[in-house]
């Protein structure tokens, strides 16, 4: 199978990415308080998110952190980052890198080092997982943390049988970026966090419809019919009830905080 084109896909999504995200009130501040708290995020840390796609998160955490630094929205996607505002909220600072480009060092950004960083739901676009994140784990200063957020190696959405399949093909190992941030020379280590998500099907089915995940990018628009048509026959119930469990992979440099 060819490697998905993720830009392209986030490009065409990006004026309708948070409403196919915002699941819920509650699914945003949660998520949001969950990697603060995952990272100890204090408000003098220097923070990026990388692939922060339209700044949710990073804005909601922003929000709840009142941070002296802004907070780095890195994406590779100009579409997706104009969606911060123009100008962006004085908190956050819009950088057109991919997380090869930061850790390559072909982008500067505005802090020499980071406190703290995440990567949420992104690290599976990443080419070379390995060489990447020992890359962002270089730009972390001493006690710097580096958060992966992702899916399991296995989902209980209610997708289509074709689409869980591929997804269980594409979808990285948790342990194996675990393993990946303790080369980087990070103390690491895996835990989890669940949240029930409940949203109404015809909804949720517009998501599907629209490829809110990049999975079902590499899905044409017959096999996305299909698909559809096969999950109302399995989903015949007007509300959605399934679980959003995520793997955290937290890394931290060794040494006292600078």
């Amino acid at each position: 199978m060819e490697r998905r084109d993720a830009r392209g896909h986030y490009e065409e999504l990006a004026a309708e990415y948070d409403e196919h995200w915002v699941y819920g009130p509650h699914y945003v501040p949660w998520m949001s308080g969950r990697i603060a708290e995952a990272l100890r995020l204090t408000p003098t840390d220097r923070i990026a998110d990388v692939g922060c796609g339209t700044g949710l998160f990073a804005r909601e955490v922003a929000n709840q952190l009142k941070p002296r630094h802004p907070i780095l929205c890195v994406d590779p996607s100009e579409a997706m980052l104009r969606q911060l505002g123009t100008p962006p909220p004085a908190d956050l600072s819009p950088v057109v890198a991919s997380a090869e480009d930061i850790a390559e060092g072909r982008t500067r950004l505005p802090y020499e080092r980071l406190d703290a960083m995440w990567l949420k739901e992104s690290v599976h676009h990443v080419a070379d997982p390995a060489h990447t994140l020992r890359g962002l784990a270089d730009r972390l200063t001493l006690g710097g943390r580096l958060l992966v957020v992702m899916l399991p190696a296995t989902i209980q959405y209610p997708l289509f049988e074709a689409a869980l399949a591929r997804f269980e093909e594409l979808q990285p190992d948790p342990a194996v970026i675990e393993g990946h941030l303790r080369a980087a020379g990070l103390e690491a280590g895996l835990s989890h966090v669940e949240h029930e998500l409940r949203i109404d099907r015809d909804k949720y089915l517009g998501m599907v419809r629209s490829r809110y995940m990049s999975l079902l990018s590499t899905f044409s628009d017959s096999e996305i019919d299909k698909g559809i048509e096969e999950m109302r026959l399995a989903h015949p119930e007007p509300v959605l009830a399934f679980p959003d469990r995520f793997a955290f992979i937290l890394g931290r440099r060794c040494g006292e905080s600078e």
